[in-house]
């Protein structure tokens, strides 16, 4: 039997240190021995196997009866064992579905409902969180401790892993609707690993610091594989705290580092709060990284060249998202630009779509869609979703908005649902305003969105998070923004929040922003 790619390249690293977290230490043999026994242990509970699949699906789905491996939902937190489980579930032929540790009761049950597991694993702590909802749908609780006491089984016969079968569904953040499963499957996973190893310079001599997410691509595909399947080292830590992080970069043992602006915005304030050796101790540290990504969410301009000058680190934007993986990078060597998220990843083909199916010269907005191996299939049993998501012969639609320069690099304007608005007949950008308003000294962050409006069509508005402690007065916000952008683009109504509604990877659910807004506010 075949088993998954990224298991099969373990064992060439057994000897190897793979993961450093709060629940221990692995090293490659370890995490295959762990994941040996989650793999036996959970095939019994399989339909028919490890190379069996299920036709089934729900009436109201609108898919048909497409076959499809057992799925097990697993909550777990960070660490050895979290890989462990990922493993196991794979090697066991089943589909992995991580549930997050961040998230109600009510968004969990959904998944459950949703992907139908034949059953749950769960680290003791998290039990109490899963335990009863699992009852009442009828699903087995897994404690997580007893599968790795299992061991390796002389008698577990492991799946066949062609690059066809589905590995895992991710389910989006759901700003806009009900979430969705992302069905990935393990020629999507390898092909995204190949193109941001070949692209980054992964080797097995990276070690890289992981505090994103375990049930995004971000944090899954980007940091976890990406680690794994070079050899290199992992350090897990339980969550992201500031100073930890500092610390940690500053033994000048970490080669990557991946985060989103918000962390970064939140590093640079723990470092200007510090004290002088500290700072010193973490800017050498810091300048060690051979490399410094930035993703999930657009790298303000100010803050790209705060971090430049605090570390001497410029940091490497991308651009992907859970159905694609990666799909735009600035590059590895050479120049990167600020507000522009690169060119493509290798493997990877992008082209710009006009509103009536036009391609696009450079210069001209329009939507991304992308091409190639690292792309999903479908959206799980979600058949009609998944149709109106391919404009035709393999393309996916992000529903992103973006402009193409005369060097080939991409400048991410927006959503076309949400960021890009239309005021007066005139097209905007949020994230240029947004960038615009960022740029005061006492603008911590902001969200820009259109709101309805009977005169314009929709009106400009920006929530403002201020900095620290800065007292904000919307007037002189309008009037800053008024001396850097063209009228039409000057927000209408500004209003002052002490936080904006987000999603778990940090990103401004702005469809809650609009929420802030009144019917009939008094305009600037």
């Amino acid at each position: 039997m075949t088993e998954p790619p990224l298991v099969r390249r373990a064992e060439g690293y057994c000897d190897r240190l793979a993961i450093i977290a709060s629940d221990g230490v692995c090293s490659y043999g370890d995490l295959l021995e762990a994941s040996a026994g989650v793999a036996a242990r959970l095939g019994g509970r399989l339909s028919a196997g490890p190379d069996a699949v299920r036709r089934r699906t729900r009436a109201d789905s609108g898919d048909p009866a497409l076959p499809h491996p057992d799925r097990v939902c697993f909550l777990v937190p960070p660490g050895h064992g979290y890989a462990a489980v990922q493993w196991g579930i794979w090697r066991a032929g089943a589909m992995a579905v991580p549930l997050a540790t961040s998230h109600p009761p009510a968004e969990i049950a959904f998944v459950l409902d949703d992907a139908r597991p034949v059953a749950v694993v769960v680290h003791e702590k998290l039990r109490t969180r899963v335990e009863s909802m699992a009852s009442e749908r009828g699903i087995p609780v897994l404690d997580l401790s007893r599968l790795l006491r299992s061991g390796r089984s002389a008698a577990v016969r492991f799946a066949q892993a062609s690059r066809d079968r589905p590995a895992m569904i991710l389910y989006t953040s759901g700003t806009t609707g009900s979430p969705k499963g992302v069905v990935i499957t393990h020629g999507n996973i390898q092909a995204q690993v190949e193109s941001l190893s070949a692209a980054w310079g992964w080797s097995r001599a990276d070690r890289i610091l992981l505090h994103l997410p375990l049930h995004h691509v971000h944090g899954i595909v980007n940091v976890l594989v990406c680690s794994l399947w070079n050899g290199a080292v992992c350090e897990i830590l339980p969550r992201f705290n500031p100073i930890d992080v500092w610390e940690r970069l500053s033994r000048a043992e970490i080669t990557l580092y991946m985060g989103v602006p918000t962390t970064y915005r939140r590093l640079a304030d723990t470092w200007r709060r510090a004290d002088p050796d500290s700072r010193a101790a973490w800017t050498a540290g810091a300048r060690a990284c051979r490399l410094m990504v930035s993703g999930s969410a657009a790298l303000p301009v100010p803050l790209l060249e705060r971090w430049e000058g605090i570390t001497g680190q410029r940091l490497l934007e991308r651009y992907g998202m859970t159905e694609t993986g990666m799909i735009l990078s600035n590059p590895l060597e050479g120049k990167r630009r600020a507000g522009r998220v690169g060119t493509p990843l290798p493997g990877v083909e992008v082209r710009l779509e006009g509103p009536n199916g036009e391609r696009l010269s450079p210069g001209s907005p329009g939507e991304i869609q992308v091409r190639g191996p690292t792309v999903f299939k479908r959206y799980w049993e979600r058949s009609r979703e998944t149709e109106a998501a391919f404009a035709g012969d393999g393309w996916f639609r992000t529903g992103d908005i973006a402009s193409l320069d005369e060097s080939g690099s991409y400048r991410i304007l927006g959503r076309s649902d949400l960021d890009i608005l239309k005021t007066g007949g005139e097209k905007i950008s949020a994230l240029e305003v947004e960038g615009a308003l960022r740029a005061h000294a006492g603008v911590a962050d902001c969200a820009v969105v259109g709101v309805e409006d009977e005169d314009w069509g929709e009106r400009v508005c920006a929530a403002v998070l201020p900095a620290g402690n800065r007292e904000l007065d919307p007037d002189d916000l309008i009037r800053f923004a008024r001396e850097r952008l063209a009228p039409y683009k000057v927000p209408k109504q500004v209003v002052i929040v002490s936080r904006l509604p987000r999603n778990a990877l940090g990103k401004v659910t702005k469809a809650r922003v609009k929420d802030l807004f009144p019917a009939d506010p008094v305009t600037a």
